[in-house]
């Protein structure tokens, strides 16, 4: 496996939106294995959450509109449901989804902490994969709050997870 790392690519540009946090892998994988790697839930366990961490169950209707479920167990066995809706799902090439809304377009329960992620995966020469992942936030105060709860090293140990699990299927 070959993980090309951006030393910029995980952390927003001072000019960027205040919105906004991105992370950015290339694999040497085509984006239809990356793909598959977010959208099957036995691949999806594997990888989405820093270890010690592990997903206790996923529930995903991959279209605009379908439920998406992800519950993270904790070290302890402590179980956080974290509910939301796919706004957008291309496949092969992008994922949209968001915790603003429920299944059936209801509004989440307030949470501390509202985003869209938008996670793309472009062909990037012969068999490799440009991996984006992109958190939007609702405010910049969000946006803050996530990076200091420790996105770069939690986003990035995942990502770093993806592709040692892309290396084995």
């Amino acid at each position: 496996m070959t993980d090309t790392r951006d030393p910029d690519a995980c952390h927003s540009e001072p000019m960027a939106d205040a919105h906004e946090l991105t992370l950015t892998r290339v694999y040497d994988a085509p984006p239809e294995k990356v793909f598959r790697a977010w959208t099957e839930p036995e691949l999806l366990m594997q990888w989405f959450v820093p270890r010690p961490w592990s997903l206790a169950r996923v529930e995903a209707d991959l279209r605009p509109g379908g439920r998406s479920n992800l519950v993270m167990r904790d070290p302890d066995g402590n179980e956080y449901p974290n509910a939301g809706v796919y706004l957008e799902v291309e496949p092969n090439r992008r994922i949209v989804f968001t915790n603003a809304y429920t299944e059936g377009w209801m509004p989440a329960d307030p949470q501390p902490m509202k985003m869209t992620a938008i996670v793309t995966f472009e062909p990037e020469g012969e068999g490799k994969t440009r991996y984006t992942a992109r958190a939007v936030h609702w405010t910049a105060a969000d946006r803050d709050t996530h990076e200091k709860m420790g996105f770069h090293e939690g986003w990035g140990q995942c990502a770093d997870q993806l592709g040692e699990l892309l290396a084995r299927i």
